[in-house]
């Protein structure tokens, strides 16, 4: 949508907000043509990046975005990677032009639920229904109760999210080595994770407060900053 993680402000109306936060690409793509009507109606920052000239590209690892779905919409190059963890494919298949600016959304697997770089195992839940759906299944078997993580297994898949954070981090170095010196980068999330904080695991479902946590860094190559305040944000 072109929204970024933002704070609660008190006294202040969402619409506001919204259009601050729109203005900010003025900052960030360096025109002026920009503003909270460019968003309206379609509200998607790919249409307005192509409007602007921008090929527009998508690489997504979870199949809850795949291309069928609205949110693929006013990309020109849109694919749903083979293997829920491989950013480093995505880093392989960068290339940029002198001729045409160009976008480029990257949807991360390797921090999602089971954190596994290699050898991942069978997951449940909405990958189990896309694979069901496949061979033709109505309905998910769950006749059979699955016990919760006990608190050794949930530290195990703590230091496993932090090793595929680090792995990530590696992988960005990469990425923006590839980059013009004028590439912007943003990273953040949609949502953050529980590792057993009020009994809970995952990011749904759930309202717990650590689910609403999210990172949020942005900056032009070469130098890349964390804004003060904004490293936890209530998106």
């Amino acid at each position: 949508m072109g929204i970024m993680p933002h704070a609660n402000p008190i006294n202040t109306f969402a619409s506001e907000v919204y259009k601050t936060e729109f203005a900010d690409w003025i900052h960030r793509l360096g025109v002026e043509r920009v503003s909270m009507k460019t968003f309206v109606p379609y509200l998607s920052l790919a249409k307005v990046l192509r409007d602007l000239g921008y090929r527009t590209v998508g690489r997504v690892s979870l199949p809850v975005l795949n291309k069928y779905t609205m949110f693929s919409s006013h990309f020109d190059d849109y694919e749903l990677m083979d293997n829920h963890n491989d950013f480093a494919g995505m880093v392989r298949g960068v290339e940029f032009s002198s001729d045409q600016p160009v976008f480029y959304f990257f949807n991360l697997g390797e921090t999602h639920y089971p954190y596994m770089l290699t050898d991942m195992p069978k997951i449940s839940g909405v990958h189990g229904v896309f694979k069901q759906r496949a061979q033709g299944a109505e309905h998910e078997d769950d006749s059979e109760e699955r016990e919760f993580f006990d608190p050794t297994q949930m530290r195990m898949l703590r230091v496993q999210q932090v090793r595929c954070v680090e792995y990530i981090d590696h992988l960005l170095g990469k990425l923006i080595e590839k980059a013009p010196e004028n590439t912007y980068f943003i990273l953040t999330a949609d949502h953050g994770e529980l590792f057993g904080e009020g009994g809970q695991f995952g990011h749904g479902p759930t309202t717990q407060i650590k689910c609403f946590e999210v990172p949020f860094i942005e900056g032009m190559r070469p130098r890349m900053e964390i804004r003060p305040g904004r490293a936890k944000l209530f998106s």
